[in-house]
């Protein structure tokens, strides 16, 4: 089915227009592509027209018996007109639907004259135009349902955007957050760390300035602990060394405010925001940096005053006050050593004062070193004690009182004094110890001392002596060899017990030497009394006899030498020897 119609005017393109819509209409095209046909038509015969000329369009159906074809359409010049070959040819094919439409007679002549649209015919114009109106009307409802639809998604898509903005700006937020927890995370973390760090450095510094009893010590190591962590530069101004050459008589005026009002001063160009610290203009002697100035305090009075300056341009506040309170424990710390070293100067005098001096004997010589322990007061219970009794005899004693310090001291003096009013009268040296055992459990039931007594008597080759819970004496032969004088001694002095304390006598010839110590010379902790008895002993028999006649306090001190060789005593030490000369 074929039909081809000349175009000379709008007329004719008009009912050429009309008769393709009819033909896809009939064939079942549905009315969007009918409408997209006959649309593309008008355009392609508008433009015809424009050009001028006559026009042939062709249109057919192509495979409809088959149940599937295509309406083909052919736009072209007409092969008769003079203007043959200017115009330019245009086709198209449309699919058509499987079957065609019902209602037709399938005579292909009926159906061409069907189709057929006279350009003369006014009535069936206006109906083919209603008929492309209705198409259009029908692209315009789906068109405006498009239009809906894409309303509706450019809704969710607006929607969606909003969301997703609200999700990125909830997630920023998040994201920020986080990273401020972070940072406070850190900055908690370093501080934590930092204050850690100021703790431990305060407690080693206290350990350090505590340990130390003697101030000059104190004062001397306080500028090594400081600088250059947390100081540049260190003085020390204490107030009873003013008259010191080595100390300078001019000083800041913040260090003179921090001594006359016990607070501490900054001396600076700009304020320091120390908390408990005054703020001051810079010192005129030191303009250049700024100033810390702190008494130095005590439970009594303010010693002096410490001055320093800081490592960089200024002090963190938290290392200010852990300066502070550095210098507190410092003031304490120099306030106790110096109270130390009073008492200890007045122990010592005491001490010097209960020693005795020691007697002449015509063929006896003596000597004696007492050395306080190197910790504490330097003051304990051992003594040493030497003098004639009435016969002409010579009564030499060594002991020692349990404990330390001044309560020591006392009861030593009294046991002193004591031995020698009871050895007035006759007695041997078991009965003395005898009644000091008694004395002192009296007068004190929970002090204790041990001792031992040695009697020498000029008409007499003989040494009598005993022992109340003390080491044992040590004899030198005159042929060097030494022996130890272990025999059974009685217990401790002041024990609640009964005893009667006897006596043993042993000959002596001369030359021979007779050693009396107390136990700070031979104890030591990690290995007991007796291997510091063997070196005791070793050392008396390296001595030759010409020696110990001649220098006997060259020998005391040679027999120290390697029984003390540890700078370190807990317990003091007593040595007397006797020696009766060759």
């Amino acid at each position: 089915m074929t039909d081809t119609r000349q175009i000379d005017g709008v007329t004719d393109a008009a009912a050429a227009r009309a008769a393709a819509a009819r033909l896809a209409a009939r064939h079942g095209v549905p009315a969007l592509e009918r409408a997209r046909l006959t649309a593309t038509l008008g355009a392609r015969l508008r433009q015809c027209l424009a050009e001028g000329g006559t026009w042939r369009l062709t249109l057919g159906v192509r495979g409809a018996d088959s149940g599937g074809g295509a309406l083909h359409a052919v736009l072209e010049p007409s092969p008769d007109a003079s203007s043959a070959g200017e115009g330019t040819r245009w086709e198209t094919t449309v699919p058509l639907p499987a079957a065609d439409r019902p209602g037709g007679t399938g005579d292909s002549d009926s159906d061409s004259d069907s189709d057929m649209v006279p350009g003369d015919d006014p009535a069936a114009l206006s109906q083919a135009l209603m008929s492309a109106d209705a198409d259009t009307a029908l692209v315009l409802d789906r068109l405006a349902e498009q239009e809906a639809l894409v309303a509706f998604h450019r809704d969710e898509l607006h929607q969606t955007n909003q969301g997703v903005l609200a999700l990125h700006a909830e997630l920023d937020a998040a994201g920020r957050a986080q990273r401020e927890a972070f940072a406070a995370e850190r900055r908690a973390r370093n501080e934590a760390e930092n204050a850690r760090r100021r703790l431990t450095f305060l407690a080693d510094a206290s350990a350090v300035l505590n340990t130390s009893l003697n101030h000059g010590e104190i004062v001397r190591r306080l500028p090594e602990l400081l600088v250059p962590r947390y100081a540049a530069e260190v003085g020390i101004w204490l107030f009873d060394e003013e008259d010191d050459p080595h100390h300078p008589m001019t000083r800041p005026a913040a260090t003179v405010r921090a001594a006359r009002t016990g607070r501490p001063q900054y001396a600076a160009d700009h304020p320091g925001g120390l908390r408990g610290v005054d703020d001051l203009p810079p010192s005129v002697l030191h303009p250049d940096r700024p100033l810390l100035c702190v008494p130095l305090l005590t439970h009594r009075a303010p010693l002096g005053v410490l001055t320093l300056s800081p490592p960089g341009e200024r002090w963190d506040p938290d290392d200010a006050v852990m300066l502070i309170e550095l210098t507190r424990r410092a003031g304490i710390a120099i306030d106790n050593a110096r109270r130390f070293e009073h008492n200890r100067d007045i122990a010592e005098t005491l001490q010097r004062a209960l020693l005795t001096e020691l007697p002449t004997t015509p063929g006896l010589s003596l000597a004696a070193r007492y050395l306080p322990a190197t910790h504490g007061m330097n003051i304990g219970g051992d003594w040493y004690d030497a003098f004639h009794r009435p016969d002409g005899s010579l009564i030499t004693v060594i002991g020692d009182v349990t404990g330390h310090g001044l309560h020591a001291a006392v009861m030593m003096s009294q046991l002193r004094t004591a031995l020698r009013a009871y050895a007035v009268d006759d007695g041997s040296p078991g009965l003395l110890l005898t009644r000091l055992h008694k004395f002192l459990h009296r007068l004190q039931p929970n002090l204790y001392a041990t001792a031992v007594i040695a009697r020498f008597h000029p008409d007499e080759s003989t040494l009598t002596w005993a022992a109340a819970g003390h080491p044992p004496p040590v004899l030198r032969l005159p042929d060097g060899r030494v022996r130890t004088l272990d025999a059974k001694p009685g217990a401790m002095l002041g024990i609640p017990l009964e005893q009667e304390i006897a006596d043993h006598t042993e000959r002596v010839a001369p030359g021979s030497t007779l050693t009396l110590y107390t136990d700070g010379l031979v104890e030591r902790r990690a290995e007991g009394i007796d291997p510091g008895i063997e070196r005791l002993s070793a050392a008396l028999g390296s001595f030759g006899p010409a020696e110990l006649d001649t220098d006997l306090e060259g020998a005391a001190d040679r027999i120290l030498k390697p029984l003390l060789s540890d700078s370190e005593r807990d317990d003091d030490v007593c040595l007397l020897l006797c020696h009766l000369q060759g």
